[in-house]
């Protein structure tokens, strides 16, 4: 689970890490008498999106004058980030930087315990750190047993910073980020950028908490400040319904059942040159209505040029399949190609069924991949 940076910086204030003063607002009116009590002309607007690159989007402004304040809340209140509307903005003070930082502490899960990962390279290229200097980014694994101790915190803090007040301020930090993460079973608090200020203070003035879902249920002050976009609600939804369903950026449509033959599936779609639009997997039934639901699902996603059925029939009859299909059709209206792989129990019934529909049905997985890429392309 996802969080704003407002909310995480609440967070962040309540076990005593440095964060810079910001207010929230949702309208022009707000914004208006947030402004007003600033103590200088100058102020920063951010967006509130539960999503990373608002800075290179046009989400974050800097502004020195009332004029310009005005229509810059305007442009954000009204704008689009990769998809999701802003509702929300952050206004706060132009805190004075001298020097930006990157700090994070994020589950590993290969090594099973908690990383630390800092960088004198913070700010809103860090992802290119990564790339081409990544020698700048230090990580250090926190064994469990003992959490991050006064040694290690200095240690890491010594890899920013040579003036000793700079890392005894850092090593606080890094301990109460530990301290958080531990007691809100968070998987990901990252911090950029951490900044000296020109007074010599390092402030939080941007954070990003995630939460481990399994968890939540332990963190009811923390699961209420869930906020579900139109994605995560179609998964919800399709949760409710039987299935499992994630929306991925392509555009062929996957209706698979067994997890194991749904990502093979999106194995070859990418093989073959195409792009899958999602994981769905309908499980083990052999209900017909679950495939009208799934179908629905799937065609209501405007980006999904091709369908593609892939079926494995064991549990799942391949003419209830099929006929589940001819329902979904009886009442959708679609100019999307539909192509139906059927194999296993009762395929031949399934492919005889189907016959006459508006479908182009395969009997391999190959072929059927390879015609739902071509679909696409023409």
């Amino acid at each position: 689970m996802k969080i704003h940076e407002y909310q995480a910086k609440e967070l962040l204030s309540r076990y005593g890490i440095p964060v810079d003063k910001g207010f929230l607002c949702t309208n022009m009116d707000e914004a208006l008498k947030v402004y007003s009590q600033l103590p200088t002309k100058s102020a920063i607007i951010k967006a509130q999106v539960l999503i990373g690159g608002r800075g290179k989007a046009g989400g974050v402004k800097i502004v020195h004058s009332e004029e310009a304040y005005k229509q810059r809340v305007n442009d954000i209140l009204n704008m689009d980030i990769k998809g999701l509307p802003v509702k929300k903005i952050l206004v706060g003070e132009v805190v004075n930087i001298a020097s930006e930082y990157y700090l994070s502490l994020v589950i590993d899960r290969e090594t099973k315990s908690v990383l630390l990962m800092l960088s004198s390279e913070g700010g809103m290229d860090i992802e290119d750190v990564s790339r081409t200097k990544s020698e700048k980014i230090h990580r250090f694994l926190i064994d469990s047993p003992w959490g991050v101790t006064d040694f290690l915190a200095r240690r890491a803090a010594f890899k920013l910073f040579d003036n000793l007040a700079l890392v005894q301020q850092a090593a606080d930090i890094i301990k109460q980020l530990y301290r958080l993460l531990v007691a809100t079973d968070a998987s990901l608090i990252e911090i950029n950028p951490l900044v000296l200020t020109v007074e010599g203070k390092l402030v939080a003035i941007d954070a990003k908490i995630n939460f481990d879902n399994n968890a939540l249920y332990r963190h009811p002050d923390i699961a209420q400040l869930a906020e579900t976009n139109e994605e995560e609600k179609k998964e919800q939804e399709a949760k409710a319904k039987g299935f499992s369903y994630v929306h991925l950026t392509g555009d062929i449509g996957c209706m698979v059942n067994g997890a194991g033959l749904a990502m093979a599936t999106m194995d070859m779609i990418e093989l073959y040159g195409g792009k899958p639009a999602n994981f769905l997997d309908i499980g083990g039934s052999s209900n017909s209505n679950k495939i009208v639901e799934a179908m629905k699902l799937l065609l209501a996603d405007k980006q999904i040029q091709v369908v593609l059925v892939n079926i494995f029939g064991g549990i799942t009859r391949c003419d209830d399949v099929a006929r589940g299909l001819l329902d979904a059709f009886s009442t959708i209206r679609t100019d999307v190609p539909v192509v139906v792989r059927l194999t296993g129990t009762n395929e031949q019934e399934g492919r005889k069924i189907l016959e006459g529909g508006p479908f182009h049905i395969a009997e391999t997985m190959e072929q059927a991949t390879r015609l739902a890429v071509e679909k696409v392309n023409h």
